[in-house]
């Protein structure tokens, strides 16, 4: 897709995303990579309203060129994309089950929500590191989210909330999709002898699936 198509395409996502429960007001935030830099949804914006025009767009540095003021947690997403060359978005949610775990699970907790089913395993992966608590703006987490995405695509922010990346745009929200309804499961079986996809299945999958 060309930049044009990926504002809309973005503000699409944030739209559906909004529509579902997965932000509230102003949460949340959502950037893609681009040739000659980064989108990103606006400081202070909706999910559900976002004007395709008036995404921020970043330099390479980082540095805010054109469109209204970057998200306050643009550290949040240069870790993830810095360190996973491949990821071409980050999609950070207050999505209302992954938020869930993440103040149940231990910062440094590495598989909080369990392999419940293939489609969590193929977007997600093995690994989801729940990163201990930072005020959300916080720039001194920045370290932290980098450690974590050396490890997986997805990790929790403890008391705040996924963030996730994937290959594109469409892969990344539908892996925090994919989160948020396999946190939703986790909670409902909470308790209850739920078969979990064995160690060898979950090989399998990685294996097939990548």
């Amino acid at each position: 897709m060309n930049e044009t198509q990926l504002r809309e395409r973005l503000a699409e996502h944030g739209r559906l995303l909004f529509g579902r429960g997965y932000s509230v007001g102003s949460a949340g935030n959502i950037s893609v990579r681009l040739p000659d830099g980064y989108l990103m949804t606006p400081t202070n914006s909706c999910l559900g309203r976002l004007d395709p025009d008036r995404i921020s767009k970043l330099d390479p540095q980082w540095r805010h060129v054109s469109g209204d003021k970057p998200s306050k947690e643009v550290f949040m997403h240069r870790a993830v994309l810095e360190t996973r060359p491949e990821a071409g978005a980050v999609v950070h949610l207050h999505s209302t089950h992954a938020t869930a775990i993440a103040c149940l699970a231990s910062p440094g907790e590495a598989a909080p929500i369990p392999p419940l089913t293939p489609y969590f395993v193929m977007r997600v992966g093995r690994v989801l590191p729940v990163v201990r608590y930072y005020r959300p703006g916080d720039a001194a987490m920045e370290p932290a989210i980098a450690e974590a995405a050396r490890q997986a695509r997805a990790m929790l922010l403890a008391n705040h909330g996924p963030v996730v990346s994937g290959k594109t745009l469409d892969d990344a929200v539908y892996a925090a999709e994919e989160l948020e309804e396999a946190a939703k499961l986790a909670l409902l079986l909470q308790g209850r002898e739920a078969r979990r996809l064995t160690p060898a299945e979950v090989e399998d999958l990685l294996t097939t699936f990548g």
